[in-house]
């Protein structure tokens, strides 16, 4: 179930000896076969062409002199045996070259002389930058090729129909390599020359830490976490399966489109045959037996598809069905209102504005928590170039009338249309309601509560579109997602007054700090199979907490907007207000009695704070791989992952999760749900056939 944290052996220098004495046992590039020695040990050698002959037979040969008289010398590896015990690194090639070629074409038979003399000229046209290395390796120069660095080996590796590694001759070749792909890869994302001026015209000059992270003020990432309970675990990963612990696997109905959690008593599955009901127990989540089959509405705002996307609302009694217009493309017309409870289609809403029917791509809650607010009305929604909130109530302030044949039609109480391409792909808010949108170039724009219509702070895009995002409870820390990596970006900056705030209050002027990457290997890239792409990348999930408690019982705080619930984790009856500087508390007994507790609470008005609570851990999901990465880990700029590495730190230590079959989706249940023995909830992974929960051990 689990795998190891990076199947990569070390490379040593000796390794150029030993496949020049012993090439034909080590490697499998040998073709010709050994014959025995002890057999050829026993004969005796009475001619001097009898030993010239043997001395042949042996091919004795000396030691790559350091300074090969190659241009671009390289020494290739191969990775063979994928995750099998005999995985090993084979030589490909004792001494070849390398370069870096224009061309409209990859596999196009012979090297042409086209490419060289394009090459030469450095003429930026039509075409794209090719990574060549001798006759066996032609690769487009782009992240696909997940190229990773090793300062200490003169080493890089990457994926082309297979994993390859280059091992250098010296340290200025290793490093005179490395600028130049990086370079290459900013000209085939952007269509311009790597000049110093065209990388300020891309990122600007607020974010020079992202052109240069040598002189970025990392501060920021480190001052992030004063205050908070840090993991007391080692920087060095642990390797092997043995902190994780697979607690059951279910089969599914088959199907599986999505996972939704819940942070109550239910989580679901959304499959081709319906929805399938779960019970959340602190192990992970098990099957109810109870589904609900999408065949109840008319399906008037759309087709009969399965939904691709599930929203919980209404104290989660309630769930939004989202369904696509045409297969292959995200947008609908409209949303199905499900009750859970009956398993009834009781609305069919129709996306409209200024009497014009209109589509989203995606929909979300208000707030971080607001699932949980048994009267929620209002959702936000984002479509290519529109961002807005549909409320289902109607604006003269009484309910729509649903005798009428013709589908209600959403209320859109604020945001905006953009009148230019903005290109938005998914979005996702905060505890508060900010609202953070990633696009199709890359950018990433994070738009405060009170206003949708320009964003506080645009993040650059670094070329590869943002297919996913998600944002902290409390704003500080954004995880978007692309097709090859993860990328992690503190929001926190200081005010002329010296005030810290994120980026979703204000503009972050100048000395933003560079994003981390989140990798994966490019062996475990290659290994994740034919669907290697990167989706779905997650923090854990908690809400804040009170330091006091109800008789021993936990109480759970959900902040919305500017009302706090507090919830006991058994049944919810008598409810009570009071307003506490300028929120309003709603609590309940799990007696039905307002205990002491409360008339303590109210005349202590005591403050909600965090107490501590962080998110723990990230999780993305990429082929028959769940990957998890230590938050903790991932912010600590002494992290040995950072090592000898030039351009934005990229962290590749994580645990790995392994399925039989492609994974669809990869959540942490919340936090109410991790028991004592656990650093954090269980691990929900959902596959087409089956659903795993799977728990992370306690030990250090």
């Amino acid at each position: 179930m689990g795998t190891s944290q990076s199947r990569e052996d070390y490379i040593s220098d000796s390794d150029y000896e030993e496949s020049e004495s012993g090439e034909s046992s080590q490697y499998d590039d040998a073709q010709e076969t050994s014959s025995s020695s002890s057999q050829s040990g026993t004969k005796t050698l009475n001619s001097l062409d009898e030993v010239d002959a043997k001395l042949k037979s042996l091919k004795l040969k000396y030691s790559t002199p350091q300074s090969p008289n190659v241009k671009n010398p390289v020494k290739l590896y191969l990775h063979i045996g994928g995750n099998t015990p005999k995985a090993k690194w084979v030589i490909s090639d004792k001494l070849t070259s390398y370069s870096f070629v224009r061309t409209n074409k990859i596999n196009g038979g012979n090297d042409s002389d086209d490419d060289e003399e394009e090459s030469e000229k450095g003429v930026l046209g039509d075409g794209f930058w090719v990574l060549k290395v001798g006759s066996k390796v032609r690769a487009k120069v782009s992240t696909e090729m997940q190229l990773k660095m090793f300062g200490d080996q003169r080493r890089i590796d990457f994926v082309d129909k297979g994993v390859w590694a280059l091992k250098f001759f010296s340290d200025s070749e290793y490093r005179k390599f490395v600028t130049e792909f990086q370079d290459r890869l900013f000209e085939n994302v952007y269509g311009l020359k790597a000049t110093e001026e065209n990388k300020m015209k891309v990122y600007g000059k607020e974010f020079i830490g992202w052109v240069k992270p040598e002189v970025a003020d990392d501060s920021m990432w480190e001052d992030a976490d004063d205050g908070l309970d840090k993991t007391p675990e080692s920087v060095t990963p642990v390797r092997g399966n043995r902190d994780l612990l697979e607690e059951f696997e279910e089969l599914a109905n088959g199907g599986v489109q999505s996972l939704t959690l819940g942070a109550l008593d239910n989580s679901f599955l959304v499959s081709d045959l319906g929805l399938q009901v779960y019970r959340n127990y602190n192990r992970g989540i098990h099957n109810k037996g109870v589904s609900v089959r999408f065949d109840g509405g008319s399906s008037k705002i759309g087709s009969n598809s399965t939904p691709k996307k599930a929203l919980l609302m209404r104290g989660e009694t309630n769930m939004m069905l989202m369904s696509p217009l045409k297969d292959g493309k995200p947008q609908a017309p409209g949303v199905q209102q499900l009750d859970i409870e009956t398993g009834k289609i009781v609305t069919e809403w129709k996306f409209e504005k200024d009497g014009t029917d209109i589509t989203m791509r995606d929909i979300t809650n208000d707030t971080k928590s607001s699932q949980l607010d048994p009267s929620e009305s209002t959702f936000l929604g984002l479509d290519d170039n529109r961002l807005c909130q549909w409320d289902m109530r109607d604006r003269s302030g009484i309910v729509q009338n649903m005798v009428k044949g013709d589908s209600p039609v959403l209320h859109w109480t604020q945001g905006h249309q953009f009148s230019r391409g903005t290109n938005f792909q998914c979005f996702a808010s905060t505890g508060d309601g900010s609202i953070v949108v990633g696009s199709l170039d890359g950018k990433i724009r994070l738009y405060s509560k009170t206003s949708m219509r320009q964003a506080k702070t645009a993040f650059p895009g670094l070329g590869s579109p943002i297919t996913h995002v998600d944002v902290t409870y409390d704003g500080k820390w954004i995880l978007g997602t692309t097709d090859t990596y993860l990328i992690l970006i503190c929001t926190l900056f200081s005010d002329k007054d010296g005030k810290t705030k994120t980026g979703f209050s204000g503009r972050m002027g100048n000395k933003i700090p560079a994003p981390r990457l989140l990798k994966l290997t490019p062996l475990d890239s290659h290994l994740a199979g034919t669907d290697n792409k990167i989706h779905g990348g997650h923090f854990s999930w908690f809400f804040f907490t009170l330091e006091e408690s109800n008789s021993g019982s936990t109480l759970m705080i959900v902040k919305l907007d500017n009302v706090v619930d507090l919830w006991t984790y058994s049944f919810i009856v008598a409810p009570a207000f009071q307003l506490i500087g300028h929120s309003v508390v709603v609590a309940w007994a799990a007696n039905g009695e307002l205990s002491s507790y409360w008339t303590e609470l109210s005349s202590r008005r005591v403050q909600v704070t965090e107490n501590g609570k962080q998110e723990r851990h990230l999780v993305a999901t990429v082929g028959k791989f769940s990957v998890i990465w230590d938050f903790q880990q991932v912010k600590n700029s002494a992290h040995e992952c950072y090592r000898n590495q030039q351009g934005l730190k990229s962290c590749y230590c994580y645990k790995i999760v392994l399925k039989d079959e492609s994974i669809v989706e990869s959540r942490f249940m919340h936090d109410k749900f991790a028991v004592t023995d656990s650093p954090e909830a269980p691990l929900v992974v959902a596959t087409p056939m089956k659903v795993s929960s799977i728990s992370l051990s306690g030990r250090r």
